[in-house]
């Protein structure tokens, strides 16, 4: 199963500047399980997650970018979560980032760097990392 979400930025993060893109995947958020297990009508939690990480990938890159004195023109990343088999359930096999950047003066080898360090640094990748935690009662 796979499902897509993509955000674009426009600007720089200065106060007044421009707000990241709208995400499609949050309009008509019908959640069931219908939209888990088939393409119906709704969002699911792997759509839902995709259009994180596209809108915290691109975030983090527009703020070392700033940092770094570059104005993006625009930034325009799509995130496709991936999902297969695994065992008695699913598990989440990959998150691919497909960013198309315009950014005035920079140079390709300064944005590979600062794109991969965007995604090594942004919250969603590295929770895509962790352990998880759990804390259940049944009352």
């Amino acid at each position: 199963m796979v499902s897509k979400a993509q955000v674009v930025w426009r600007g720089g993060v200065a106060p007044g500047a421009p707000t990241p893109g709208k995400s499609t995947a949050f309009e008509e958020a019908a959640y069931s399980l219908t939209t888990l297990f088939e393409s119906g009508k709704g969002r699911n939690p792997r759509e839902l997650l995709a259009a994180a990480h596209a809108g915290c990938f691109t975030a983090a890159l527009a703020f070392s970018l700033r940092v770094a004195g570059y104005t993006p023109t625009e930034l325009s990343t799509q995130a496709v979560i991936t999902q297969e088999p695994e065992g008695p359930g699913f598990r989440i096999s990959c998150s691919a980032l497909t960013l198309r950047a315009t950014v005035p003066n920079l140079t390709r080898a300064t944005f590979e760097t600062m794109a991969w360090d965007a995604v090594n640094n942004c919250p969603i990748s590295r929770v895509l990392r962790t352990q998880i935690w759990r804390d259940a009662t049944l009352l």
